[in-house]
């Protein structure tokens, strides 16, 4: 139940997946992350087809210096309005602030400043997996005082 509730947080994805992904990885919690990782970009290429009309923009000031704002599109108001999506284009305007990423396909590739190891790409398939809809990066733009 442990690997389960570690797993769940890493992750997002449900309950009977993650049992069936240790199952499948023969209980090696590595083995089975990798396994839920795949199926996450295997779910996000089949949503990459659906609209995405709704969506946040978020904005992030860095003492005044640095600002960055970024549009994050879903699908549905609902989604938009959930804890999760709201953190996570939270999340890119923090990325975007730290970033000299000057489109959405360079910051994909960027390295999550606070997971080494993780892009934001990874990111997004993560945010596409817990909330179950397609999720784009649409835009976003980077202010530097004096700049």
């Amino acid at each position: 139940m442990e690997k389960i509730k570690k797993l769940r947080e890493k992750t997002g994805a449900g309950v009977m997946d993650i049992k069936k992904a240790l199952d499948e990885a023969g209980g090696d919690e590595k083995k089975a992350e990798e396994l839920l990782k795949a199926r996450g970009v295997e779910i996000a290429e089949k949503k990459s087809e659906r609209a995405t009309s709704n969506g946040l923009v978020d904005c992030y000031l860095h003492l005044g210096k640095v600002g960055a704002m970024v549009e994050v599109n879903c699908e549905t108001d609902f989604v938009a309005r959930n804890e999760d999506f709201k953190e996570f284009v939270h999340e890119v305007a923090l990325q975007v602030a730290s970033s000299d990423a000057e489109t959405v396909e360079d910051l994909l590739k960027e390295e999550y400043f606070k997971e080494p190891g993780t892009t934001i790409a990874d990111l997004l398939q993560n945010a596409i997996q817990k909330t179950g809809e397609n999720i784009k990066i649409k835009r976003f733009t980077k202010f530097t005082l004096g700049g």
